[in-house]
């Protein structure tokens, strides 16, 4: 080989180089939101009613789960993290967000801003965020609902949600967000009847939908 043809065969060689990355390149990674598509439609009696004043803390959150990506449990019990697959925001801000969207459409309540006089508390825990692609959806913990103000009586509940999911991501998303969803009907129930002054109950724990 001469020196003419040592440069051209280098260069030839590294385009193959590069042609072979991008042949190879990860998949494109896939969002996901426990938002819902569209707001849930408005009870025509919690129209009507003045709106009820509250205030989510942060949402505590299982340390391994709180990721961008997507942690999931397997058929074995082990688990996986999906790097291609993850939340659109932090997990706590998903939850947080979907949670007020639901309050605030369907039950009209309102989420308090600095100064907005004693509003209702919402302190809520989550134990498991649990991911069975191809099975369920599992979210389980507790609420703690009072008033800021002190001597007003509070309400403790444990709680627990599964929804059955399909193949595929978008389905396991589906089921979470049905989850969230009724986490939200317990929650807006149980604020709307304490704003009323009346004694509220936990809800039944339960996996079936």
């Amino acid at each position: 080989m001469t020196p003419r043809t040592r440069l051209p065969t280098a260069v030839a060689l590294a385009a193959l180089v590069a042609l072979g990355g991008c042949s190879t390149s990860a998949p494109p990674t896939r969002l996901h939101s426990l938002m819902p598509a569209e707001p849930t439609p408005r009870e025509p009696a919690t129209a009507a009613r003045a709106p009820l004043f509250v205030a989510l803390e942060p949402i505590r959150l299982p340390a391994q789960v709180d990721q961008p990506q997507w942690l999931v449990r397997l058929p074995d019990e082990s688990l996986a993290i999906l790097e291609q697959e993850r939340w659109a925001s932090p997990l706590q801000d998903e939850l947080r967000q979907a949670l007020l969207e639901e309050l605030g459409a369907r039950y009209g309540l309102v989420e308090s801003a600095a100064g907005a006089g004693a509003p209702w508390r919402v302190r809520l825990e989550l134990r498991r965020f649990d991911s069975v692609p191809g099975r369920e959806a599992r979210i389980e913990g507790s609420w703690l609902l009072g008033r800021a103000d002190p001597g007003r009586p509070s309400l403790r509940c444990d709680w627990r949600y599964a929804e059955a999911a399909g193949a595929g991501m978008p389905s396991l998303a589906s089921a979470h967000r049905r989850a969230v969803v009724r986490l939200a009907d317990a929650l807006g129930e149980a604020l709307l009847k304490l704003g009323r002054g009346e004694a509220a109950a936990c809800p039944a724990r339960g996996d079936s939908p």
